[in-house]
């Protein structure tokens, strides 16, 4: 794909393979998500990416192809991690209700930041256009916290500690039940993130609610 029309056609090295993952990649990475976030993705040039990368537009080219590619990278990148480090699911914890307060309340904390609630909406804003960045966006993040949980979930059942259910629905549910208390309003810029007390007294709710419906038979 051709890059942003305010820059020059590509240099030879660009039509090389990109470079492995490397400090330089990171320093790319960060200065582009100062720039998408500052100016949107249809406000963001890769001229003042690299600027703010401290790098050569020519070296930019080098490890991405266009601005899109860019974008995409950082998506992914960016979702994947959260979606890894939230998602740290232990199966041999007996304390199914424990587990689900952890993921819940580190769930609700990575949504509200003021950073995330940008991305998201950067990233709808730019799908409409661009429907590859709403399906890279969902496959590395919700998409892969909900297997996790799924997986999670199958464990449990397993070892009668849960009832038998359709996993990956009650991982939909699960998450639903967390997000449904703030993050559609942040999206639209109502109120405030909650407060700790908020966040506690609602993913308490989530888990009573969640094991109401799938705890084990009988208790």
């Amino acid at each position: 794909m051709a890059p942003d029309q305010d820059d020059p056609a590509m240099s030879d090295a660009s039509l090389s393979s990109p470079p492995a993952d490397t400090e330089k990649r990171r320093q790319i990475l960060d200065g582009a998500r100062e720039v998408f976030l500052a100016s949107g993705f249809d406000g963001a040039s890769m001229g003042a990416i690299a600027k703010a990368a401290g790098v050569s537009k020519g070296t930019l080219y080098v490890y991405f192809e266009s601005k899109e590619a860019l974008f995409e990278a950082l998506t992914v990148e960016e979702k994947r991690t959260l979606a890894e480090n939230i998602c740290r699911l232990d199966h041999d914890d007996p304390d199914v209700a424990a587990v689900l307060r952890r993921l819940g309340t580190s769930l609700i904390e990575a949504m509200v930041r003021p950073d995330h609630v940008a991305s998201v909406r950067m990233v709808i804003g730019a799908a409409e256009k661009f429907p590859r960045f709403g399906r890279a966006f969902y496959e590395a993040g919700p998409l892969l916290g909900r297997a996790r949980l799924r997986a999670y979930l199958d464990a449990q059942v397993a070892a009668g500690r849960l009832r038998r259910m359709d996993s990956d629905l009650a991982a939909r549910h699960f998450f639903d039940l967390c997000a449904a208390t703030t993050m559609r309003r942040l999206l639209f810029g109502v109120g405030d993130p909650p407060t700790e007390a908020e966040t506690t007294y609602w993913v308490a709710e989530a888990v009573r609610v969640f094991l109401a419906a799938y705890g084990p038979e009988g208790r």
